[in-house]
């Protein structure tokens, strides 16, 4: 076999195909099979698309086996100690690190262009007052292609990049908003003064009748929260964003289907999880019960924010966030709270015990940011919510590198039909 290429032979009619091999700049190589069915009459069967690469991309790269973690090829480590929200959503949207005149023209329009149409704040009173956070998101957001029709030209690359300004800028205020409609009280409009992190924790939690401050490490915390969630490749919610978008619809509603996708349980809803197994167990003393449960193979029972399906060692996000947690819980003081103390308590044991290190079970990004939202006073409600604010830049950085992209076609999977053969209808009357 020629090392950049495989060919298969089919049993039934003897004929051969050649596949060509492709090397990627990082990660296993990939057999390209788009062109199997017209040479071969196959189609490729792979439920889930776990061997299957649905496109190329230049912007994040995964090694669940390692742990690693890569934007536009520098490590998630280096970004969340050194960088700030803002500053990946450049490198995420343009390739590369700015220099510091080009990261204050872009902090400067993303700044000036948070608020939003006074009429969009009716949108919201459409909804009843308990709806989820996430279903007004799915609807505001999509929302926004009737303010911004102007300039909705998915094949102009000033339009996408208009889009991608008014998409990050306006998110935060909009997940503000859809919990401030929840609890009845004021919508807050953005501050330019103060960082989009800042800028976002104001919105949630100011009042008019009085001052608010952030405290600098629940800002810190939450850049990292943002930062760490910001892209994670070819996820269920990107996908869906690209697959919506090869269509091309416009942006606003790409991002509103990756929203909807989004708010799945098995998907961002995972730190909502967490909080909620917390809620279950309710009492230190109790945790024993719950480790002899998770570990007997015929309960159905599950530690939540243990483990990852992508990554099989230990999430480099989540050794970033465990810090800023125990931060957070210190500052806040927040310690003798009976879910945080059921939490830290987990954490140690899934760290310590022999059981959870060989399966490598260790605490996952979802475990550590539910605790720190959960401290900052932020509802249960509202976790997927800020998850969709921070992975944004990802769905407009992973929109625009595919409108890009030349021959880019609309999505179109194939099936493996097991349903009936061709058969005739027959008259109601004549049927037993």
């Amino acid at each position: 076999m020629d090392r950049n290429s495989l060919t298969i032979r089919d049993n039934r009619s003897g004929k051969e195909v050649t596949l060509p091999i492709i090397e990627g700049s990082e990660g296993p190589p990939v057999v390209d099979v788009s062109n199997i069915f017209k040479d071969f009459g196959l189609f490729t069967l792979d439920p889930g698309f776990r061997s299957t690469a649905s496109c190329q991309s230049e912007i994040t790269f995964i090694d669940g086996d390692q742990g690693i973690l890569l934007h536009r090829g520098y490590p998630i480590e280096q970004l969340a100690e050194k960088s700030n929200y803002l500053e990946v959503c450049y490198l995420l949207i343009f390739g590369h690190l700015p220099t510091q005149a080009e990261f204050t023209e872009f902090k400067n329009l993303v700044t000036h262009h948070t608020m939003v149409h006074e009429q969009l704040q009716k949108f919201y009173q459409g909804f009843r007052r308990d709806a989820h956070p996430m279903a007004i998101m799915v609807g505001v957001v999509g929302a926004l292609s009737s303010f911004y029709h102007e300039a909705l030209d998915v094949e102009d690359a000033h339009h996408r990049e208009i889009a991608a300004y008014r998409l990050l800028s306006k998110m935060p205020t909009l997940a503000a908003f859809s919990y401030k409609y929840a609890v009845g009280q004021p919508f807050m409009y953005p501050q330019n003064r103060l960082c989009f992190v800042e800028n976002f924790l104001h919105m949630m939690f100011a009042v008019p009748c009085e001052s608010y401050h952030v405290s600098p490490v629940l800002v810190q915390a939450m850049e990292k929260i943002m930062i760490l969630h910001a892209d994670h490749e070819q996820n269920a919610s990107t996908s869906t964003v690209r697959l919506a978008g090869s269509s091309l619809a416009n942006p606003f509603a790409a991002v509103s289907a990756g929203i909807g996708a989004l708010w799945g349980p098995a998907h961002g809803g995972a730190n909502e999880a967490v909080l909620g197994m917390l809620g279950e167990i309710g009492d230190p003393d109790r945790i024993g019960e719950y480790i002899r449960r998770a570990k007997d193979p015929q309960d159905s029972f599950r530690l939540m924010g243990f483990g990852h399906r992508v990554y099989k060692n230990y999430d480099p996000r989540a050794k970033i966030l465990r810090a800023a947690a125990h931060q957070v819980l210190q500052e806040l003081d927040r310690t003798d709270d009976p879910r945080l103390k059921i939490a830290l308590k987990l954490e140690r044991i899934a760290l310590e015990d022999d059981y959870f290190v060989k399966k490598k079970l260790y605490p996952n990004v979802d475990f550590y940011s539910g605790l720190i939202l959960s401290a900052i006073g932020i509802p249960t409600n509202m976790f997927t919510v800020i998850f969709a604010l921070a992975r944004s830049v990802g769905w407009i950085s992973q929109w625009m590198e595919m409108m890009a992209e030349k021959g880019q076609s609309i999505g179109r999977p194939r099936q493996l039909y097991t349903g009936a053969k061709k058969r005739d209808y027959i008259p109601i009357e004549n049927r037993g």
